[in-house]
């Protein structure tokens, strides 16, 4: 269940379609593989086996849990470093720290972003609260990786934290839907990550439950991409109503609007069809990606792992947090 929630009949509605839109086909639809993360949290690679054509400017992203941890099981990641992106991390039920190497850090959670523009280069840690280790709990959230253009690449490096209660909220059109903007905007609303100062590369991000036999429409930039990520449940996407059920990233195509629906019976566990839509203007610049680096040419890959190797992405800060490991 996530945490932000709010009563759909008391918020603005979605506009309905002109007659001049057109709806925006689905291109594909794709399962991301479970795997690990870090010191062994669960993940789905959300992206896995879609080109990087239709995903630009997202480079990376993994579904993290959704899992219910026993008392000592949480996990997280050691220091690492980026250069040449923005990690986006929304924890949609439960608490992430975070912390890095140009002072940014904080608790994530439910509900709240981080955005970490990595740009010239950071270290960075993402690690479960020593008192969620303890008790153990629900954890589930997103990271997404957000490519920067070669003029942004070698930015200084900053930290933005988003409160779940910051998100702008919207309802369907027929109020079944409820949409969270996170960043960019949806039907002129905006969320709190927006324009200059805010988010590098343009783009939207946003979380709609859809509640069982509901369908959501909503108008979508025609400059920016459009994907859909199921979190959870089962339902269709699309004007022609493609199947789609949780762990599957549908991509579409160009027009003016795209769909989501939810099918009339879920699961117990499941009452809803959680899913998270994302678009963005693409850069369509040359993508060099080895690791935790994201850039423009080989020769400026070589010399990231040279700068980090080198101590030029700061050091990690006394007293600082550390992953939590079986035996610790």
């Amino acid at each position: 269940m996530p945490a932000i929630t709010a009563d759909t009949l008391t918020l603005p509605r979605v506009t309905a379609p002109a007659p001049s839109d057109t709806e925006r086909p689905v291109r594909s639809i794709t399962t991301g593989p479970r795997g690990y993360e870090g010191e062994g949290f669960p993940v789905v690679r959300a992206f896995a086996g879609v080109s990087a054509a239709d995903l630009d400017p997202f480079i990376h992203m993994d579904q993290m849990g959704e899992v219910e941890y026993e008392p000592g099981e949480p996990r997280g990641t050691d220091w690492h470093p980026h250069r040449g992106f923005e990690t986006v991390t929304y924890m949609i039920d439960g608490r992430f720290a975070h912390q890095d190497s140009h002072g940014g850090g904080g608790l994530i959670t439910d509900g709240a972003t981080q955005w970490m523009t990595a740009g010239s280069g950071i270290l960075h840690i993402e690690t479960p609260p020593a008192e969620l280790v303890e008790s153990g709990g629900l954890f589930h959230g997103i990271q997404l990786w957000v490519n920067l253009p070669r003029k942004d690449k070698f930015a200084t490096p900053r930290y933005q934290a988003i409160e779940g209660g910051q998100v702008k909220m919207l309802a369907s059109e027929d109020g079944g839907a409820l949409i969270r903007i996170i960043a960019g905007d949806v039907d002129s609303q905006d969320g709190p990550a927006r324009g200059p100062g805010a988010t590098h590369t343009p783009i939207t991000m946003a979380h709609a439950t859809v509640e069982p036999g509901a369908r959501l429409n909503i108008p979508w930039n025609r400059d920016f991409n459009a994907l859909v990520y199921v979190l959870s449940g089962r339902g269709a996407v699309g004007p022609v109503g493609h199947p789609i059920r949780q762990g599957q990233l549908a991509v579409f195509g160009p027009g003016d609007r795209l769909s989501v629906a939810a099918e009339p019976t879920q699961d117990s566990h499941r009452p809803a069809l959680e899913v998270l839509i994302l678009g963005g203007r693409p850069i369509r610049e040359p993508v060099f990606h080895y690791g935790p680096f994201v850039m423009n040419s080989k020769s400026e890959l070589i010399r990231a792992v040279e700068d980090y190797q080198a101590g030029k992405f700061g050091t990690i800060p006394p007293n600082a947090l550390m992953p939590h490991t079986s035996g610790r």
